[in-house]
């Protein structure tokens, strides 16, 4: 663990409470019934890509008998550079194979994937986890996507990961070669590890094609013109999260992702008696969001998810409104979640996914400052898209927060 003083820990030269500090959502991973409907939704439908297939089965002792239980594929899909921001996998098959432990039936989340600045956090917050007894599934480095991780369980059986290192895609589009993944780990790797660019070089000069990887064609054509650019969509995904998920003990979750994982209270809200928390883990009002599960029957949404909502950002106001017009012309079903329940974000629109997921459609998240206040007298606008107006007046952090790197298309 990292060196402690008086109860902090030195985390780069800054003494903070936990010895890692959280940096951003990474990637979020679902188990679905029907793995082809919903790369269809994800894919076709947002724009996310497939970096990598991966096929748990492959090399499992029940190989047989989890091929006849459907895809045994995991899908890993990127919006940008990150090899992945969004992992798809056949439930059934993912708890029959014993990735998923003994979660609860409807914990249909896989991973919660949370960035870290370097390889001795992650080291630390093994050493951390092991001290406040927080169970762990397991650590070391994935393939494909080259992050070096840990997975701790939080106390309703939702698995999060604490990663460093993500592996990048650039302009070809291509991931790196399977030859490539032998330097994946399956437990706590020694330390200090090569660097990225070092592997690279052992792998060009032992004769691996570095142009082998996987890359996966679009599908549609690019006929939309979107601020200057041909997209197969009238719209771009530069943004993921945040995270909603409902919770049978509120407290005890909000005291693990605060007290053990470190994420600060934006506020708390009460909505119809039930309280519901707000936490940020940089500077967007909440990078994941906790309800008690009794509203999950108020609003209408699935019984078989704990995820209330997933987010989804696009770069502009005027994509959001095409792309509501655009995913309901492909005959995506909109539901309505009351806007009182997400604050920090004004327009926004609720689309399921094949599997029931609601997916949150937005481009604005209100940023928290120095003083990790909320802003106050936020006015409510109208979940009725019919009564959005063509444009809107901007705020004083509009279009700022996490930036979108590299090319739209």
């Amino acid at each position: 663990m990292a060196r402690e003083t008086n109860g902090r820990f030195d985390v780069g030269g800054v003494l903070l409470a936990q010895p890692f500090k959280i940096r951003r959502l990474g990637h979020f991973g679902l188990n679905v019934r029907d793995s082809a409907a919903c790369l269809e939704f994800y894919c076709e439908g947002l724009g996310f890509r497939v970096s990598d297939p991966l096929d748990i089965a492959e090399r499992h002792p029940m190989r047989d008998e989890l091929k006849k239980l459907g895809d045994t594929n995991m899908y890993f899909l990127r919006h940008g550079t990150d090899h992945h921001s969004i992992v798809l996998a056949n439930g059934t098959v993912y708890n029959a194979a014993g990735r998923g432990g003994d979660i609860p039936a409807d914990v249909t989340v896989n991973q919660m994937t949370w960035q870290v600045a370097s390889l001795a956090e992650v080291a630390g917050a093994l050493d951390w986890f092991a001290a406040k007894k927080v169970r762990i599934s397991r650590a070391g480095r994935d393939m494909p996507g080259s992050n070096w991780h840990c997975y701790p369980y939080d106390p309703e059986g939702h698995r999060n990961e604490i990663y460093y290192g993500m592996e990048q895609i650039g302009w070809t589009g291509l991931s790196k070669p399977r030859a490539m993944h032998d330097r994946g780990f399956r437990e706590r790797p020694p330390l200090p590890q090569i660097p990225e660019y070092e592997e690279v070089e052992l792998a060009r000069t032992s004769g691996v094609d570095l142009g082998s990887g996987y890359r996966r064609p679009e599908k549609m054509p690019a006929k939309y013109d979107v601020d200057g650019i041909l997209l197969p969509r009238p719209f771009k995904v530069v943004r993921h999260g945040p995270v909603r998920l409902f919770c049978h003990d509120l407290g005890k979750m909000e005291a693990f992702y605060t007290g053990i994982m470190g994420f600060a209270r934006t506020e708390a809200i009460s909505w119809k008696g039930h309280r519901c928390v707000f936490l940020r883990c940089n500077t967007e009002h909440h990078s994941l969001a906790l309800y008690p599960i009794a509203l999950r029957r108020k609003l209408g949404l699935a019984e078989h998810t704990t995820v209330m909502s997933f987010g989804v950002q696009l770069a502009t106001y005027r994509q959001l409104r095409a792309a509501i017009g655009f995913l309901e012309s492909r005959g995506g079903k909109f539901v309505e979640i009351p806007a009182a329940l997400t604050p920090g974000i004004d327009y926004s629109a609720h689309v399921l996914d094949p599997a029931g997921h609601a997916i949150q459609l937005y481009y604005y998240m209100e940023q928290v400052g120095w003083n990790g206040k909320p802003r106050k007298d936020r006015g409510r606008t109208s979940a009725s898209v019919s009564r959005w107006p063509e444009a809107v007046k901007p705020k004083s952090d509009t279009y700022t927060g996490e930036p979108y790197l590299g090319p739209w298309g």
